[in-house]
């Protein structure tokens, strides 16, 4: 049989009629029940050869278009030292998720979540003029990750692979090209993967930086939520809104703050409830409150890296909105941060839980802030920090000062979009790219400079460029499947043409032998399914496998046909046996 011909009768490969027990979205399922990927742990999966197809497709589009745009490919180590991440301080940002090991002399070591540290040193080691600049270098690398929760399959595993690149520039405006041209080779990039992405703006996070993007693949079993605004372009990771401010309000009009009895209102709405039967009035008349006029008081305890001990934070929002713990996380990142359990109230007593005050938390010295609406001259309904009892027209600048503002509140559809045009849609989506402006934080850590053309020192800036490689292959499968299976885009098939034959007769064998070698030498790659098995079988494989297009050698070879289906449309054709090769492949 030529090369580019795989027999099925051949092929390492095991097919399921039923989903895995595990598995919670399409992607896992379909890649599992196709035979492309097996569960060997936890967030761990191997790759057979149909998996491994896939990969090696995507890897070799990523490469080209890095290649394109003057990217110069390197490899590193996955195990690697502890002084260079220590150097830049994420031996202790990294936290939990960092896989950590010594070996037999005790030395400390770590299986590398990304190789910032690793690439500046590289170039410090080979660079030393200006004349060496700009540099961009990138590697494809299995990388390892602590997740707490694997799930979904690849789509969220502790070993994956990723592309990594690094830009170095000696100025800022170099910094601005090679951060513009990885956005253009990633925007390519995808589009050759076959799979939609909306790019929005983002957190650094322990990466560090000021620009930073996210291209996400939108998908209903995405892990990240975003928003967009359908008049203006805008586009935003949840966690990267910014919410804007309300103008500050008078003072001086503000009736005073009264404490009353509220026994049995923990919750907001119950407090609500119990507001509105006070009877309260103004110069307009009775009084309404909304859970949109109570002020929530969140407490929560923070731990910066390497520190023993926790600190106290009150996070004040609107008492409408919950607190995004992922915003939350954002925002005080590089700190961990969690809710207070009964012990942490216990060990603070002066912390009535359901009627906690910002007054409470400054008289006990408790950082304390609150969500941008919260400004001057606003009146609230909060905790009076005591059992039972709640103040009415607490004035933010007046009765209380926050320490600052965080952004920790939910974001929800309907809200005013940052950019002042329009209102958010919401979505969720695949995280497949981010890109960030580094900056110096890297360079001035590990002491990456360059002689510039003067002769002084000048301390080189960085760009860093992730694409998830092996997450590609489930984000592609899940905008690219229906009831039947995978169905591939043509650049990342394991192969172009499924070439099934649907009978016992030998004329059938012979014709789709012939077909296939013809195929092959025309450059195509055939997955001929040559097994004694019976035609339902072998249809319902070629659907679930998902190759782009499929020949049926059956009962029409009797009349000089055969059939081609392709699979993401379900179009059916039947052409003459000696014009398929010249009709798939442009030949006459």
């Amino acid at each position: 049989m030529a090369r580019g011909v795989t027999r099925m009768s051949d092929l390492f490969l095991r097919t399921l009629r039923e989903d895995p027990a595990d598995a919670e979205v399409p992607s896992h399922k379909l890649l599992v029940r196709a035979g492309y990927v097996r569960r060997v742990a936890p967030g761990i999966y191997s790759w057979l050869p149909l998996g491994m197809r896939v990969l090696k497709n995507i890897e070799r589009l990523v490469r080209e278009e890095m290649d394109a745009i003057g990217g110069q490919e390197v490899h590193f180590p996955a195990l690697l030292p502890k002084e260079p991440y220590e150097a830049s301080g994420r031996w202790t940002e990294y936290g939990d998720a960092l896989f950590r090991l010594k070996d037999r002399k005790k030395a400390d070591y770590l299986l590398g979540p990304t190789h910032e540290e690793l690439f500046t040193l590289m170039v410090k080691g080979e660079t030393s003029s200006y004349r060496d600049f700009p540099v961009i270098l990138y590697q494809v690398q299995t990388k390892y990750r602590d997740e707490e929760r694997p799930r979904a399959g690849i789509l969220r595993g502790r070993e994956f692979v990723m592309k990594d690149s690094y830009s170095f520039d000696l100025t800022d405006e170099g910094l601005a090209e090679s951060y513009a041209a990885h956005r253009l080779a990633y925007q390519r990039l995808f589009s050759r993967l076959g799979l939609e992405v909306q790019i929005v703006s983002a957190m650094s996070g322990a990466m560090g930086g000021s620009a930073s993007e996210e291209f996400l693949a939108p998908c209903e079993t995405g892990e990240d939520t975003y928003v967009r605004s359908p008049e203006s372009g805008y586009a935003a990771n949840v966690e990267a809104v910014t919410t804007p401010a309300p103008p500050e309000q008078s003072i001086a009009d503000k009736p005073e703050a009264v404490v009353y009895d509220t026994p049995d209102t923990p919750t907001i709405d119950t407090l609500v409830a119990h507001v509105n039967t006070l009877g309260l009035r103004d110069g307009s008349g009775a009084r309404t409150f909304t859970a949109a006029d109570t002020l929530k008081n969140v407490m929560v305890k923070t731990k910066l890296p390497g520190a023993a001990e926790w600190t106290l934070l009150g996070v004040g929002v609107p008492g409408d909105r919950e607190v995004d713990m992922k915003r939350l996380e954002a925002s005080v990142s590089p700190a961990e941060v969690a809710l207070l359990d009964d012990a942490d109230f216990a060990a603070n007593p002066f912390l009535t839980k359901g009627y906690i005050g910002p007054v409470g938390l400054a008289k006990n010295g408790v950082r304390y802030l609150v969500d941008p609406r919260i400004v001057t001259g606003t009146a609230w309904v909060t905790g009076a920090d005591e059992h039972g009892r709640h103040v009415v027209d607490l004035v933010a600048g007046r009765d209380f000062t926050p320490d600052g503002t965080i952004e920790a509140a939910e974001v929800r559809e309907g809200d005013p979009s940052p950019d002042g045009v329009g209102t958010l849609v919401a979505a969720r989506g695949i995280e497949m790219g981010h890109i960030f402006q580094l900056g110096r934080k890297y360079a001035e850590a590990l002491g990456l400079t360059a002689a510039g053309e003067d002769g002084r020192p000048v301390t080189v800036t960085m760009g860093s460029y992730g694409v998830g490689v092996s997450r590609a292959v489930a984000a592609i499968a899940e905008q690219h499947a229906d009831a039947k299976g995978l169905v591939w885009p043509r650049e990342v098939a394991p192969f172009d043409v499924h070439l099934v034959i649907a009978g016992k007769d030998a004329a059938q064998s012979a014709a789709a032998e012939t077909i296939a070698a013809g195929l092959a030498e025309a450059g195509l790659e055939v997955l001929l399914d040559d097994r004694k098995a019976s035609p339902g079988v072998k249809f319902a494989d070629a659907e679930l496998i998902g190759v782009p297009t499929s020949i049926t050698v059956g009962r029409g070879l009797a009349n000089g046909v055969v059939e081609v289906t392709e699979r993401a449309t379900g179009d059916r054709r039947e052409i003459p046996v000696d014009e398929v090769v010249g009709g798939l492949t442009g030949g006459s």
